[in-house]
């Protein structure tokens, strides 16, 4: 550890000119930073913006997964944001009192901690099962069965209502807890402090905020070494020329499989976070749209690159969820300024 900690400054001036080493040197201050700013700048709206930050996490997390998919094995799946509700109905069913209003009559309320875990197998198990029978198509065919993949499992969640509430869907899922953590000017200007049993609610967005910072840097650790693996670069072989990967003696069934499971795990981990974030799930959270994009996130960064596509998926996020959600009041008090300086224009106009 001493050991590469000294070989650090080496690394750093080796790495100086490679883009993707800056972006996340770029990505690590900015994450770090952002909460501390917002609160100074604007404490008003502070709180709001590092909650929108913490959800915008939730698309970056699905972005990587889908670059997997998409990026390094060349797959088009039109249908990820099934995974996304496989993994956040999991989690609320086995962290809230919905069992308890099922034939199960018995309600489960596991840590959030295991259940990531849960998550991430059960939606990679899904992933599995849809991609053994269907890998074995290629381009427009795959995307037609993934995209009806992503449309049934919704709609398979809002007709269970037995199960899953329907279109009422669950709430009061139990939120994250901690038994230690560490408080600071960050989070309303309170000094440094050790808080002991820390529950996760929704007025102290930068626990969450914090949370999806360590989850994201677990995911790009492990996608990084995903791509430098011999099953990554098995993985980009089948994606510049499937026939020549099987005549190289690559199981191309194999990898395209292990690259959809991988693909469905990322999206659990993240749906499993959102219902314990939103502490409420609905199928309308699941929409096609929500596969549009996540693909438009990785096209947008550029497939197979990891750090591009994490810009993407912040770019795309707040175009969509600041911008254009902020439009109409952007619209409207223009409106106002302009109908409230016509009549003084009009009087000087007259005046003269």
């Amino acid at each position: 550890m001493i050991a590469r900690i000294t070989s650090l400054p080496t690394w750093l001036r080796q790495n100086s000119r490679n883009p993707n080493v800056l972006v996340y040197i770029g990505l690590a201050f900015a994450g770090l930073l952002f909460p501390t700013i917002v609160m100074f700048v604007n404490p008003e709206q502070g709180n709001t913006l590092i909650n929108q930050a913490a959800d915008a996490g939730v698309f970056v997390i699905m972005a990587i997964g889908l670059n997997v998919v998409v990026g390094f094995a060349g797959l088009l799946d039109l249908g990820y944001a099934a995974f996304f509700a496989i993994g956040a109905y999991t989690y609320a069913m086995l962290a809230s009192g919905q069992l308890a209003l099922t034939p199960a009559h018995h309600a489960v309320h596991l840590p959030f901690w295991l259940l990531l875990f849960v998550a991430v197998l059960v939606a990679a198990t899904c992933g599995v099962i849809l991609g053994a029978p269907t890998l074995r198509l290629r381009g427009d065919y795959l995307a037609i069965v993934t995209l009806g993949f992503g449309e049934i499992v919704p709609r398979l969640f809002r007709n269970l209502s037995q199960w899953t509430g329907g279109v009422n869907a669950i709430s009061a899922i139990d939120a994250p807890a901690l038994p230690v953590w560490v408080d600071g000017p960050w989070d309303n200007g309170v000094g440094l402090q050790i808080v002991h049993d820390l529950k996760f609610t929704a007025g102290e967005p930068v626990a969450y905020y914090v949370l999806m910072g360590l989850l994201i840097l677990d995911c790009i650790i492990l996608i990084t070494n995903l791509q430098r693996s011999r099953l990554g670069r098995a993985k980009g072989a089948i994606r510049e020329d499937e026939v020549a990967a099987a005549a190289m003696g690559i199981n191309t069934v194999t990898t395209k499989l292990l690259a959809f499971s991988l693909g469905a795990a990322f999206s659990g981990f993240a749906g499993c976070y959102f219902g314990a974030k939103l502490s409420s799930v609905s199928p309308e959270n699941f929409t096609f749209l929500v596969s549009v994009t996540i693909l438009l996130m990785v096209t947008l960064g550029g497939m197979g690159n990891v750090p591009g596509v994490i810009v993407g998926a912040l770019l795309i996020y707040f175009v969509q969820y600041k911008i254009l959600g902020d439009l109409p009041h952007w619209t409207t008090a223009i409106g106002s300024d302009l109908r409230a300086s016509c009549p003084v224009a009009c009087a000087r106009r007259s005046s003269r």
